[in-house]
């Protein structure tokens, strides 16, 4: 009797656990965030900040050790915007974490600083896998913050609220919450033929081959928004979707939803404009890209990402 990826939930019973900006263990205390939240947070001895020099980490850097927490006195001489201060959660020792923007432009830091993008973090792994998901939900709320300053309704300042959870506009009172943009990434599979479908992106580094990817629409399921994005960028029908694993991606706050496409055609006929290749692997010519990237020209994402979750557990199932 043969055995479909579709009717499991093997090789792992939850993969989100295995990707990078994942590792978050906060206590984020939501329902008891309030107006005072932020200030005993920062009265508490042994608080440590992330701070932010536009959409970069600052790191403190002595050499060896790079550390991107700081405490408060640590901070005067980067400019902190205490008003925009992002309370993230608690350690399980009771320790607050929070998030706070700086001043100083990211170009002109001091040498014994070094910023560093969420890109740069997870690729050359300059922090644990648990600041590294604390790393995400700062950069998340802190782009948020800065970005909606003013009211989209009537266009006068908004104030920080709760922590950083909500603003509010000071003339018309209208408020907003933090959002996470929903992007679906899929690995098509042909079952018949024991193939995948990866496609080619023209911004891509030079080989890697990657899952198909794209938004969420308004009024769409994460199912039909697979099947969408598939046709679109390969001409491929599919049929039966499973959710495999999730994954914050903070640039700025999206959640990759990672998932598998069963394919129902085989055809491939590429969005030019979107694709640069597409073509189906095999098993063995996957495994290669994930274990010797580069080695026959082609590369899978790097480990962490969730495109090469997908890919690797693809490739493992049925062992």
């Amino acid at each position: 009797m043969s055995h479909s990826l579709f009717d499991s939930d093997v090789p792992h019973p939850e993969p989100s656990n295995l990707t990078a900006f994942a590792g978050n263990d906060l206590n984020r205390d939501s329902e008891h965030r309030d107006e005072h939240s932020v200030e005993k947070a920062l009265a508490r001895e042994g608080t440590h900040i992330f701070a932010f020099a536009n959409d970069k980490l600052v790191l403190k850097h002595d050499g060896q050790v790079l550390d991107p927490l700081f405490a408060r006195y640590e901070l005067q001489e980067l400019r902190p915007n205490w008003d925009e201060t992002v309370l993230l959660g608690y350690r399980k020792s009771g320790e607050p974490r929070l998030a706070v923007p700086v001043g100083i432009d990211a170009d002109d830091l001091a040498s014994q600083y070094k910023p560093a993008d969420g890109r740069t973090l997870f690729r050359e792994m300059l922090i644990d896998e648990v600041l590294l998901g604390e790393f995400a939900q700062a950069a998340s709320l802190i782009r948020w913050n800065g970005d909606n300053r003013f009211c989209g309704r009537c266009g006068a300042a908004m104030e920080i609220h709760i922590g950083g959870y909500k603003r509010v506009c000071a003339a018309c009172e209208h408020m907003i919450f933090p959002r996470t943009d929903p992007v679906v990434i899929m690995l098509t599979i042909d079952e018949s033929r024991d193939l995948c479908l990866l496609g080619r992106s023209p911004h891509f580094a030079p080989g890697m081959y990657s899952c198909l990817a794209g938004f969420v629409e308004p009024g769409e399921t994460i199912e039909n928004a697979v099947r969408r994005e598939t046709l679109e960028e390969s001409g491929i029908r599919t049929g039966r979707i499973r959710y495999h694993a999730s994954q914050p991606w903070p640039m700025p706050h999206s959640l990759m939803i990672g998932c598998y496409a069963e394919a129902k055609s085989t055809g491939i006929n590429r969005d030019e404009t979107e694709l640069e290749d597409c073509r189906w692997f095999t098993r063995e010519e996957t495994l290669e890209m994930l274990e010797r990237p580069g080695a026959n020209g082609k590369a899978s994402p790097p480990k962490g990402a969730i495109a090469h979750r997908l890919m690797r557990d693809w490739v493992e199932w049925k062992r």
